[in-house]
């Protein structure tokens, strides 16, 4: 347990300023969670999540709380695979829904992005439902490339699997904000998947359905059935599934520093069999306004505020003269350009506690109590009172109509 005094207010097992006092946690799920509490109670995750060290020492790349804008989404197609394997094997959802704190029409409507912690939670408790420990590799041996979407084509209509792969690491982002595809073609051709405000260490299905998918689409663009030299994993399996080895045709590695695929130097200048230039650089237009479209945070001084603001709410340190001092202006000055953008803090605090609000409440795990807390709030009275105004109803009922129970799932396109 964290040996610092946590003052009134704050609930217990709480580190204050998101710092571990003795540099690694040795009881993290009970020492220290930060704002976006990555490691609940039950959930495997870092040794020290405070820090984002990984297993293995290997750094979780977590940008510095920002504004609810910032949290990675994704296209929720993945997720709605699995959902469809179910339905297809005659399970009940409810409890998969319930738990990742879904309701069924929001899983069958393929127009809501998911938040990606959602989507990785999802195929977890589908894959206790369906009991298959692999199911991540066999969503991904089975789906139909092209529901991939604006991605499948722009990749296949590349002259070859170079600029294919190029056009996939700087898109990727359309479908899954939380993964970063990499791609370099020196010494090997390597292909590397990286996370990105999202701790690697929760997820297991998704990045198998990643990894396996990049392998498809290889394959089927370039019309060879193409065997990486090596395809390694970053977590542990107690042993490779044969499968696996069989369809990859190559090595698999499993606990290793890096999710990456390894080909041949040579395999990059293979052709595409539906190369079309014209259409790719039609197609490379409307990917381009797709990255544009997407929601940006907050720019200017009110921006500023937002990517501060989370950081002091736990605290009770979110005031105008703290978020200036950390902004490097006086209060005034502060007040004077927020007011030239036509806002003020005290609007800016109380639409992000309402936006963080509602996003927390949908965590099931997390209790109120808490949630006032990171929100500000001392009281859960106030906490309570306020939420009333911003919605017309309780944080308790609020979050359970936020996770009525039903069934039924339609696909849509995967990441």
């Amino acid at each position: 347990m964290c040996p610092r005094n946590y003052g009134s207010g704050r609930p217990r097992g709480y580190c204050p300023d998101g710092q571990c006092p003795n540099g690694q946690c040795a009881d993290a799920p009970a020492h220290c969670r930060p704002l976006r509490l990555i490691w609940l109670k039950g959930r495997r995750g870092p040794p020290c999540a405070c820090r984002g060290v990984g297993r293995r020492g290997v750094q979780v790349r977590f940008a510095k709380p920002s504004d609810i804008r910032s949290i990675p989404s994704a296209t929720g197609g993945i997720a709605r695979l699995a959902c469809a394997r179910m339905r297809e094997s005659g399970k009940g959802m409810a409890s998969v829904l319930s738990g990742a704190g879904l309701t069924a029409a929001e899983v069958d409507d393929p127009k809501l992005r998911l938040e990606v912690r959602t989507q990785i939670k999802v195929l977890d408790l589908a894959a206790q439902e369906l009991q298959d420990e692999c199911l991540g590799f066999n969503l991904a041996r089975s789906f139909d490339l092209r529901e991939i979407g604006l991605l499948y084509y722009v990749m296949a209509s590349s002259r070859d699997l170079a600029e294919a792969l190029r056009n996939a690491e700087r898109y990727s982002g359309i479908n899954n904000e939380g993964v970063r595809l990499r791609y370099r073609a020196q010494p090997a051709t390597v292909i590397s998947l990286e996370y990105f405000n999202v701790d690697r260490a929760l997820d297991r299905h998704q990045i198998e359905f990643w990894l396996i998918t990049v392998v498809r689409l290889c394959r089927e663009l370039t019309g060879i059935r193409l065997a990486p030299k090596t395809m390694s994993v970053r977590h542990v399996r107690g042993r490779t599934p044969p499968e696996y080895r069989s369809y990859l045709g190559g090595q698999v590695e499993f606990g290793t520093e890096a999710d990456e695929i390894v080909f041949a130097q040579k395999v990059a200048a293979l052709p595409l069999v539906r190369a079309d230039g014209y259409l790719n650089r039609l197609l490379r237009r409307y990917a381009d306004e797709a990255l544009r479209d997407r929601p940006q945070p907050s720019k200017g001084v009110r921006g500023q505020v937002e990517r501060v603001l989370p950081q002091l709410l736990p605290h009770g340190k979110a005031t105008t003269s703290e978020v200036a001092r950390e902004l490097g202006f006086s209060r005034r000055t502060l007040s004077r350009a927020l007011s030239a953008e036509g806002t003020t803090f005290s609007r800016i605090l109380d639409e992000l506690r309402a936006t963080m609000a509602k996003h927390y409440l949908k965590d099931r795990e997390l209790p109120v109590t808490e949630i006032a807390w990171l929100l500000g709030y001392r009281e859960t009275g106030s906490f309570t009172h306020a939420f009333r105004r911003w919605t017309g109803t309780s944080p308790s009922r609020f979050r359970a109509s936020s996770h009525a129970r039903g069934d039924g799932a339609a696909p849509a396109a995967p990441q």
